[in-house]
């Protein structure tokens, strides 16, 4: 089974709120919400590969040094194995704007059980709502 190396970030905002992505129609689990990022592509550390997927999805600029790691999930999907770092970031530049058709949404950490997501996503969440 090969693994499939995906960075993503839970975007806080000025009021403790993180932001999630809808994943939309003709995308695979389209409807669930899920941290914004992407693949890391070939060359790319994670940090990198998240400061180009934010700009591609959400019209956004940040930096390296924005970018907090805050913990990972590693989960098996029927095709391949997921291992997905999440880094906190709290200072960008720009306003979150979708790029590819995705629905945003700013949510409470104590509210993110109410929005279905990955299940890799889901283990994810409590360790975000202790930090906040």
């Amino acid at each position: 089974m090969s693994v499939l190396l995906v960075s993503a970030v839970a975007l806080i905002d000025r009021d403790s709120r993180v932001l999630l992505a809808q994943r939309p129609e003709g995308k695979s689990m389209a409807g669930l919400w899920e941290f914004p990022g992407g693949k890391v592509e070939a060359g790319e550390t994670p940090e990198v590969a998240l400061i180009r997927e934010l700009s591609e999805e959400l019209g956004i600029e940040t930096w390296q040094s924005c970018l907090a790691p805050l913990t990972f999930a590693s989960h098996a999907y029927e095709k391949f194995h997921l291992l997905m770092p999440l880094f906190a970031c709290r200072k960008w530049q720009g306003t979150p704007h979708p790029q590819e058709g995705q629905t945003l949404k700013w949510v409470k950490a104590a509210d993110l059980r109410s929005y279905p997501m990955p299940p890799a996503d889901i283990p994810l969440i409590p360790i975000l709502r202790d930090w906040l």
